[in-house]
């Protein structure tokens, strides 16, 4: 079998990448393989479109109700006051409903209009949000960043505020449309950089990075996986896909990665590590930079294990690989997230561009795999879907029998080992767990303890005084008799004895 045939379902064509109106940019699956600025293009000419359909039902709509209105009159006549009056309310409760319709429908403002602009010196409320020690931080490095560019730096950071004013009052709308006042943004800003304050390219993309940073940190936890989407519905979909497909091995992806070599495992480990770390970002540009990174250790991994620079083609099954293995968290929410907020110039164009297009293809495969594409029959597929087998156990069963003994029991033996591995992981998983209960036991206990002492205060009083004798109270002790003492008779000798006699009183 050829390595082309091998590859079939997994080879995509690196024209496949760009946009599909040809503009030469990056495209994506979440703008149905537009690119950034041609997938705006596309859905403000689909939103003017709904808008004017929306104009036009909203007029019809009136003027049925204006003629049905008109005809009720003319046929009834004279009708009494009272009921006049409910008609008339009636016909302005109409119009007044069909006026919202075409208010909500017509196009909004962009972002940094007069209207907007206005809104935002009026007197308002503060944001309401926990400043955290990383929004601060970031606050002053931005400041810091723009008093290198003295009367830019003002504007842009008014500007910026204003920004985030406006947002505050557009928490209602959806998240699609808080997109695209953020993309707006960015893109106002850069054009007014360009021409009133001719700032250079480079430093334009500079400044533009460090605006991301400051406004996305801001707005992370309100934008990010937002309850009003179905973002986390994906993200627990993929993560089930991607346990069931645990029993994927590299020959079936065929992974031009050899992890017995240690240089290539280590290069396979950080790219897990980077790719998982992509969630604990909350700038766009941050978790891109994950992607990038986990991307290059990849293309290390594959020269080192070939000894050449690696090609396209090896580069997206050793990523597919990688996301398999990881099993990122809220890996569609992270996408989602990178593709709504972050700068469009870095999707377009550059590395990060085309990593981060390479990773959404790798989701999209991940989400559509079947037997065909691993090379397998549909039979073995559903049997390895179901956990009834392993490819690995089948692999070491199918042993031909003039095999060496030796390499059976080595196979044996790693088989083995695998398993010890297994147990192990699961026993430092519950030892952990175990640590963790017994912290929380200890810390609810030393709470209880503290509770109860300072609801009941321990008060240490001063020692009794010591006992005095028993009847030295008794004021009458004089009168009474003297204590017994014993006394002892002689007495007579009998035979049995002597006896003794007690003295009478």
């Amino acid at each position: 079998m050829s390595l082309k045939s091998e590859r079939r379902g997994i080879h995509v064509d690196q024209s496949e990448l760009l946009c599909k109106k040809g503009c030469g940019y990056y495209g994506n699956p979440a703008w149905q393989g537009f690119c950034s600025k041609c997938w705006r293009e596309e859905y403000h000419k689909a939103r003017q479109k709904q808008i004017q359909e929306d104009w036009e039902l909203a007029e019809r709509l009136q003027r049925e109700e204006e003629e049905a209105f008109a005809s009720s009159q003319s046929s009834q006549g004279a009708q009494s006051l009272t009921f006049s009056k409910f008609e008339e309310k009636k016909t302005n409760e109409k119009t007044r409903k069909v006026t919202t319709v075409k208010k909500f429908f017509s196009a909004s403002s962009r972002v940094g209009s007069k209207k907007e602009i206005q809104e935002a010196k009026a007197p308002s409320p503060s944001i309401n949000r926990q400043t955290s020690i990383e929004t601060d931080r970031v606050s002053k490095e931005f400041i810091e960043f723009l008093k290198t560019f003295h009367k830019t730096g003002q504007e842009i950071y008014k500007q910026t505020k204003m920004f985030l004013e406006t947002m505050h009052y557009k928490r209602d709308l959806s998240i699609e449309e808080q997109s695209e006042c953020t993309q707006d943004f960015y893109q106002n800003v850069a054009e007014r950089m360009q021409t009133r304050g001719k700032v250079p390219p480079e430093r334009v993309e500079k400044i533009m990075d460090q605006i991301e940073k400051y406004i996305m940190t801001r707005l992370y936890k309100y934008v990010f996986c937002p309850e009003t989407t179905d973002d986390e519905k994906k993200d627990l979909a993929i993560q089930k896909r991607i346990r069931a497909l645990h029993w994927v091995t590299p020959q079936m992806l065929c992974v031009p990665v050899n992890e017995e070599i240690s240089e290539v495992s280590d290069m396979v480990v950080k790219a897990i590590t980077d790719i998982i770390e992509m969630d604990s970002q909350r700038v766009p540009r941050d978790k891109l930079a994950c992607i990038t990174r986990c991307s290059k250790h990849i293309f290390n991994a594959i020269k080192i294990t070939r000894n050449e620079p690696a090609s396209a083609d090896d580069f997206l099954p050793t990523l597919i690989y990688i996301v398999l293995k990881g099993n990122p968290p809220r890996l569609q929410s992270n996408i989602q997230y990178i593709t709504r907020f972050c700068n469009p110039s870095r999707l377009m164009t550059g590395e990060d561009g085309y990593y981060f297009t390479n990773l959404c293809c790798a989701v999209a495969f991940i989400e559509k795999l079947d037997a065909q594409s691993l090379n397998l029959s549909q039979e073995d597929f559903d049997r390895y879907m179901s956990g009834q087998t392993s490819p690995r156990k089948q692999e070491s069963e199918n042993w031909s029998p003039d095999a060496c003994l030796g390499v059976k029991q080595m196979y044996k033996n790693l088989d083995l080992l695998s398993q010890l591995n297994e147990r192990q992981e699961r026993i430092l998983s519950e030892a952990r767990k175990l640590e963790k209960d017994l912290i929380e036991w200890t810390d609810g206990v030393a709470k209880q303890v503290q509770d109860i002492v300072e609801k009941y205060p321990l008060e240490i009083k001063p020692p009794n005084p010591s006992l005095a004798a028993i009847d030295s109270e008794n004021v009458e002790n004089d009168k009474l008799p003297p204590p017994l003492q014993p006394q002892v008779y002689a007495g007579s000798r009998s035979a049995r004895g002597w006896h003794l006699f007690e003295p009478q009183l």
